[in-house]
Formats: C-alpha cells, structure tokens, sequence
C-alpha cells in the first residue's frame, strides 16, 4: 500500500508526540564526564542478531566509531529528528536536524570537521529567517544538503505539521536557503518558488546551478506532487509539473539529467537542461525512494520504497535500469539515505530509516556492487543504548567521505526508554564509522 507523504506526517506527530517520560530529559544532551564526544570500538559491533538473513556476512574487523550529540538540542524538541540528506566535502560533514513542531518550529544545519572533531551550528532557519510572532517557521530540512561550483551549500526547508501551512498561519510557500561555509554567510536563495508549496527533496545541479525540487502541497488535502526547476543564477523558475517525485531525485552529473516519477516503479521522467522543458517520459522504471551520486563508472544506484526495498542500478548513457539485490538483511526494509564510495564499488545504508533499525541490531550495511553480495560492518544495537542510553533508532542523513574511510550517520534516536513498549525519536546524534580497510579492500 502507498501512502501520500502527508499521511506519514499526520501519522509520524501521533506516534513522536512528546511524552511525560521524555520531559524528564535533561537538554542538551551529554556524554558522561560532559565529553563532547566519545570513541568507540569494540567486538560487540560484530555480534550477529538471530534474525539477520543467512545470505548476509559479517565484517571481521570491528570499525572505530566517534559518537557525538548534534548540536542546538537545548530543549524538548517534538521531537528532535533528522529527515534530509547529509553531505561529506572537503574533510567536512554537514547535516541537518529540526524540532518537528509548527507554526514555530525550527530547523538547523550543523558542520562537523574531521581534523578537529568538533560540531557546530551553521545555520538557524528561526534566526535566519525572523519572521513575526505566529508565522509559519519551518521544523524540518526534509531536502538534501548539495554543493554547487560558487562554493555555496544549497537546501530546501519542510514542514513538521501538515496543518500549519495554511492562510491562518501566513503560508506563502517554503524556502530554498544557501550556506557559504568559507565566509560562514547564510541567505535566503528564494522563499515559494512555486507558490504554497513546501519543498521536502531536492537535488542540484553543480554546474549550471539548477534547483530541482519535489513538493508537498500546503494544503494537505491535495495529494498532487509537484517537480520543478529553479535556475538559481537568473532567479527564475524554469520549469514545473504535477508528475511527481513521489520522494526522491535522480541525477546525472555527466550529463545534466534529472530523472523522477510519479509514484516508485512507474516510468521515469527525465528533464534535460540542454533541450529545455518539458519533461519528457523514458522507457524505463525503476525504484526511487533514494539515491546516489553518479560513480565513475556512469551509474546511480537508486532503492525502492518499504516493503520493496529493491536496488537497482541506472546506466546514466544508456538510460536503463536494472535490479541488482534486496536492500533487506533482517526484518527491517525501509531506505531512505543511500551512499557508494568514490570507486564505485560499495553501497553503504542502514534498513529501518523511519524506526525500527534496532530490532535488526541497528545494522549498517555494505553491498558490494562487484559480488552483489551483503556484509554487516557493524550492528550498534544493543552496545549504544547498554553504555550511553542511546538507542540510534533509523537515519535519513548520512553521507560517504571523499576517499570511502568514514561513513557519517545523522541518527534518529531515544533516550527516554520506552513508552507503552515502544521507543520514540527525542535526541539526534551524529555517529563517524571508520571503515577498516580490511573491510573495503577490493
């Protein structure tokens, strides 16, 4: 069954809404010792759940892991969670995190640097944007974090509540924001490039700095997705339709295409910046709930939605699409962030993205696009929740190092316990997964 984003939203308030439990938290969150940051390795990474599916391996060499609370949560959020795309660039990771809530919700962008191990917050959308009392302030950065050729890093802004983009509330349409991180200025490229819609995925195109989004309809009684082009340099939109993304952007750096469609496994749409709109169909389909960069190979891996969860890979010159494995290794399927190194030789994911990665040992996966086959590099459940009192319960946001040594994960997390059985999202973190070498020899 597909369910419109909305819906999910609508549902996701239910099931995060704060409880008594997690008041009692104290904010910010810290390590014992008042540590910023604590490193980890040890061989219960390695332990094999019972329900893992014999087809997949385990790694031998446990990697190292730095664990680091993301920066900003000084209060109970509702709740603290990541939903959008993180980016690795020049030693540096950025990612994104919000407190969900609406009318006056906040979103942040934080930096983490490699050399220094320090995080920091880049950008506040409330100070950012210092709109009136009882405006409509984003709670989420739903889009990817991209970086264009001026240097800049580019996103979109989200709601957390699907009823307060609406007239009641000032709604006029969400932002696309952009972050230059040498001069640490922030502005706002545009705010309703296509007017009451909010702005939940996203890719941009380097070079000619084009912004391709995938909307949700303020009002959420309509269910139609809107695709769109906004050329940042002549501040113009260059296109627009109702055909899709049903969640996610495919895009081809060698050449410039984008790829979408309207609901996961139906035809692709491709639109060509050097032909001009419209789009046009393509005779090929294929899963796109996420996606990667182009390898130098010329292909990008995609995965389908849940319940599915299919991968497949898509030969940017040829256009064709083809099922290469299943991205499930427990009772886990849901992917949402799917990264391959700068070879083109492994994926790296976590199943579980909306909650629920715990069950399966909160698992983070590589699949080698060589052998097809699937390896468990480490399961960080229950080690996390047994020494902190963290549970990392399912990401959106992770991103791969320019050399493949260090896959950064924004987490979804609780340190509340459970309620009525179950664990919600309170607190996010940030966890840096060194990859052994013996891991990821060819």
């Amino acid at each position: 069954m597909r369910i419109h984003t909305s819906i999910y939203c609508v549902l996701f308030l239910f099931l995060t809404a704060p409880r008594e439990a997690n008041a009692e938290l104290t904010w910010p969150p810290s390590h014992p010792d008042g540590k910023e940051m604590v490193t980890d390795q040890s061989a219960d990474f390695l332990m094999r759940p019972p329900n893992l599916k014999e087809d997949v391996t385990v790694a031998q060499t446990p990697p190292t892991i730095d664990f680091i609370y993301c920066p900003g949560q000084d209060y109970l959020g509702r709740p603290w969670s990541d939903w959008g795309e993180g980016l690795a660039t020049d030693g540096k990771y950025y990612g994104a995190i919000g407190d969900h809530k609406g009318p006056d919700g906040n979103a942040l962008v934080f930096e983490y640097d490699s050399k220094t191990k320090k995080i920091r917050t880049v950008v506040d959308l409330k100070k950012l944007l210092k709109l009136p009392e009882g405006h409509y302030c984003p709670g989420k950065i739903h889009s990817r974090i991209d970086k264009g050729n001026d240097g800049w890093l580019y996103f979109s802004t989200h709601r957390g509540s699907t009823r307060v983009t609406t007239d009641e509330y000032h709604y006029k349409g969400d932002w696309i924001i952009r972050y230059h991180p040498a001069t640490e200025k922030t502005e706002i490229v545009v705010q309703a490039p296509v007017p009451k819609q909010c702005i939940p995925s996203s890719v941009l195109d380097p070079e000619r700095l084009i912004f391709y989004g995938g909307t949700a309809a303020g009002d959420y009684s309509d269910k139609r997705i809107m695709f769109f082009a906004y050329d940042i340099t002549a501040k113009k939109l260059l296109y627009s339709d109702f055909e899709g993304p049903y969640r996610y952007l495919l895009y081809a750096k060698s050449t410039g295409r984008v790829y979408y469609t309207k609901m996961d496994g139906e035809p692709l749409k491709r639109f060509d910046p050097a032909k001009g709109p419209p789009a046009v169909q393509i005779d090929a389909r294929i899963g796109l709930r996420a996606a990667t960069q182009e390898t130098p190979q010329g292909f990008v891996y995609t995965v389908s939605t849940r319940g599915d969860s299919t991968l497949w890979s898509f030969n940017t010159k040829t256009e064709v699409a083809e099922k290469i494995g299943s991205a499930p290794v427990g009772s886990q399927s849901y992917v949402t962030s799917l990264d391959v190194d700068p070879a083109g030789r492994y994926l790296y994911y976590m199943p579980g993205a909306h909650g629920g990665s715990e069950h399966d040992g909160t698992p983070v996966v590589q699949f080698d696009l060589k052998t097809r086959k699937k390896k468990v590099i480490a399961f960080l459940h229950p080690f996390y929740q047994k020494k902190y009192g963290y549970t990392p319960l399912g990401t959106f946001g992770s991103a791969i190092d320019e050399k493949g040594e260090k896959l950064y994960v924004t987490w979804n997390g609780n340190r509340g316990g459970a309620v009525r059985g179950r664990l919600d999202f309170d607190t996010c973190a940030l966890m840096v997964i060194h990859i052994p070498e013996s891991e990821r020899r060819p």
